[in-house]
């Protein structure tokens, strides 16, 4: 049987280190390490972006610690966004009705063929496309 690659939005990122929610934290962690192990996971440069701006501005985590952080998940599938990205990103906004960040988030899940995208940001059981979306804590 195999398994379906997976795209992580900065959200499920961000709860791993948010104390002030700990169901949520602990099970962003374990989705993250297993995600890791397992080769399943992928992440953007847009995502990484987003989560150092939001832990270092929102949750009050030091500079440093985010860097760390940033550093442990180049163990997961990078997509580097590229202006095709972009351009398609734009075709998707103005398709969907969705958010421009929204729209280069799915189609950099679509880019790397991952089937699932994590992400509490759009609509649970959603499909766009070929990827549909799971919120992890809800399940």
């Amino acid at each position: 049987m195999k398994l379906n690659k997976v795209f992580i939005d900065s959200n499920i990122l961000i709860y791993a280190y948010d104390r002030s929610a700990r169901s949520k934290r602990e099970a962003a962690k374990r989705l993250i390490s297993d995600l890791i192990t397992t080769g399943l996971g992928t992440i953007s440069t847009q995502v990484l972006q987003e989560f150092y701006v939001v832990s270092t501005k929102k949750l009050g985590i030091i500079p440093e610690l985010a860097k760390t952080a940033i550093e442990s998940l180049r163990a997961l599938e990078i997509v580097t966004l590229s202006p095709e990205l972009i351009l398609s990103a734009i075709d998707t906004q103005l398709n969907w009705d969705i958010s421009f960040w929204d729209a280069l988030i799915l189609q950099a899940a679509s880019h790397s063929n991952c089937k699932i995208l994590y992400t509490e940001d759009f609509s649970h059981g959603q499909s766009y496309g070929s990827v549909k979306v799971v919120n992890p804590f809800i399940l």
